[in-house]
């Protein structure tokens, strides 16, 4: 899986791609695969951001993928927010469900750091199908 990931960084150039499964009742998708540009920290161990209440995750558990070229203007709400500061300064993501019967047993986030980022149509489909074989692992 990390080797997928990989390849999503080099192919998106974005800062970080990581993967959240749904291990965890106590701490709902940590990060369990993590691809990282120079420089760029790790979200593995973070803990502070609570993803349930984040209106990102909501969209992601009804199924539907989130690309946001400008997070700062997203979402008012102040834990959202937060967040963005928490990871590094988060200009702007895809984030994608990866479902197994219906159900998300994963996601996967592309983070562009620092500023926002227009994600061309190519990014979101490897993105897409970068999810789609990590449903094949899984």
């Amino acid at each position: 899986m990390e080797d997928l990931l990989g390849e999503l960084l080099a192919a998106t150039g974005a800062s970080r791609v990581t993967l959240r499964r749904d291990v965890d009742a106590d701490s709902p998708f940590p990060v369990v695969g993590e691809a990282l540009a120079p420089d760029v920290g790790s979200l593995r161990g973070e803990t502070t951001v609570h993803l349930p209440t984040q209106p990102v995750i909501r969209e992601i558990q009804r199924g539907n993928q989130v690309v946001q070229d400008d997070c700062a203007n997203a979402y008012d709400d102040p834990a959202f927010q937060a967040m963005l500061v928490t990871y590094g300064g988060l200009g702007a993501q895809i984030v994608t469900p990866v479902q197994v019967d219906g159900r998300v047993e994963a996601i996967l986030s592309l983070h562009q750091l620092g500023a926002p980022r227009h994600w061309t149509d190519d990014e979101i489909a490897a993105a897409s199908a970068t999810a789609d074989r990590l449903r094949e692992l899984l």
